[in-house]
């Protein structure tokens, strides 16, 4: 298995304000999405079968996860679902674009997978290995995690009172969602289940898409103020604090004063 970074589309697009990836689209006009637990109604090209049914089962092994630590911290776990799709996809979120990178909609507890994201991840970003393929939905799951314990709640609560905060507030969320990522590969690291090198890919990963990395490779000048998921240390700091720990406690990213 492996691990890597997080939504870098995403990143860019919140970070830039526009798609600086270039992420490849279908040549169908029309978008191909399925919503399933473990992407069994999704009907891949020969191609895509085996990626899929990697992405189905990390999927699924983080919800397992979460099913086991999130009572822990006085929660219950509902599971998410999955929903891959090409070119756009129209959720309770609104109409997106494959453009925007994988997300997580909080209004119908779902996440959307793009496949040629990942494409763009090892081509664009350096960031390959299926390693860094599993990260992306364990970071999204986080996000998950994050709406069923009011994380996302409270955020927006605190973008709305001061929004000088704004993008403080959404670099300790994605952070946080970083570090639950990282609760997942404690799991995974528990069972045996990682590879040599799959940690540095996730470490790779992380260095690639810290919003300073991104802003340097747009030929921009770095400026933290813009910032909303994090600088390539930040990222790589609580993703591995997850992975060194897997608590929920461990992971307070917005009582913390030095992230």
């Amino acid at each position: 298995m492996g691990l890597a970074g997080t939504v870098i589309g995403v990143i860019v697009m919140l970070a830039f304000g526009k798609d600086y990836l270039g992420v490849t689209k279908s040549a169908n006009p029309a978008s191909r999405s399925t919503s399933t637990e473990g992407a069994a109604e999704y009907k891949p090209t020969a191609a895509e079968e085996e990626l899929v049914s990697f992405v189905s089962f990390v999927f699924d092994d983080a919800q397992k996860t979460w099913a086991r630590v999130l009572p822990t911290a006085g929660t219950q776990y509902r599971k998410a679902k999955m929903v891959i799709f090409t070119d756009r996809v129209e959720s309770a979120c609104g109409m997106q674009s494959a453009a925007g990178g994988p997300f997580y909609c909080p209004a119908d507890d779902k996440v959307y997978i793009d496949l040629g994201f990942y494409q763009t991840l090892k081509d664009r970003l350096g960031a390959g290995g299926d390693f860094a393929q599993a990260y992306v939905i364990a970071h999204e799951i986080g996000h998950h995690v994050q709406n069923i314990i009011g994380v996302n709640r409270r955020a927006a609560q605190g973008s709305a009172a001061d929004p000088s905060r704004k993008n403080e507030l959404s670099v300790r969320q994605e952070l946080q969602a970083d570090c639950f990522a990282g609760i997942w590969a404690h799991g995974t690291a528990q069972r045996d289940l990682l590879e040599a090198g799959d940690i540095e890919e996730g470490m790779n990963a992380a260095r690639a898409i810290g919003d300073d990395t991104l802003q340097k490779g747009a030929g921009r000048a770095v400026q933290p103020e813009s910032w909303t998921h994090g600088s390539s240390a930040q990222r790589m700091r609580w993703f591995r604090r997850g992975l060194k720990h897997g608590t929920v406690a461990a992971c307070d990213t917005f009582s913390a004063t030095d992230l």
